[in-house]
């Protein structure tokens, strides 16, 4: 599978959001949008509004780390998101948010937290259209990778050989060579892409197997 890349602007500089996007647009495939309310995990980040703000030429991958996500769907989706991802941890009713964020005509993912179990997503993976595994405790850039979260990649990729798997979390050159192994095909980098002098280079690289 082509290895996508996904700049989080979580590590972009938000005073000249739209300045820093186009610095790597021509050269990523997607725009990781982290959208954190407080509760869910312990920071703050963005809204609709300015979601709805972001000038890009590439798909709007907005990550919803946030409680209750079914009351935000449509507003995200209004606001430009072409991927909206929710967390498993959230929701009662997985298939029911998943068939909600479909309906719009936008493509549906599930996020799963380092302590929470793969088989959480068993009954649900027929509808997905991704699966973000996450490899640091969200809620802050910059944090070390998780390496031990690599068989739910390697399980995942065995019984859904075209499905999207995204990863988040301490990707840099070296981990991004163990996700891409162990199956993931999308990687959400922050601080490796807008840390750079040369991004572009830094993507580039990155999508190397």
């Amino acid at each position: 599978m082509k290895i996508k890349i996904a700049p989080s602007i979580l590590s972009a500089d938000f005073g000249k959001l739209n300045e820093e996007i186009r610095s790597i647009d021509d050269y990523c495939d997607l725009i990781h949008v982290d959208v954190m309310d407080g509760h869910f995990v312990p920071n703050i980040t963005i809204g609709a509004p300015v979601v709805k703000c972001i000038k890009s030429k590439k798909p709007l991958d907005v990550h919803l780390m946030i409680k209750n996500p079914e009351l935000y769907i449509e507003d995200f989706v209004k606001a430009g998101a072409k991927i909206i991802t929710v967390h498993s941890e959230v929701v009662k009713d997985l298939k029911k948010l998943i068939l909600k964020i479909k309906s719009y005509g936008v493509l549906a993912g599930v996020s799963i937290k380092p302590k929470t179990k793969v088989s959480v997503l068993y009954k649900v993976l027929d509808l997905l259209d991704m699966v973000l595994i996450m490899t640091v405790e969200p809620g802050f850039g910059g944090q070390s990778f998780m390496e031990d979260m690599m068989p739910k990649i390697k399980y995942l990729r065995s019984k859904k050989p075209n499905l999207d798997i995204e990863v988040d979390g301490g990707i840099n050159d070296k981990t991004a060579k163990i996700a891409i192994s162990n199956g993931a095909n999308i990687l959400v980098a922050g601080s490796y892409i807008f840390g750079a002098k040369d991004r572009k280079k830094a993507i580039k690289i990155l999508c190397q197997k």
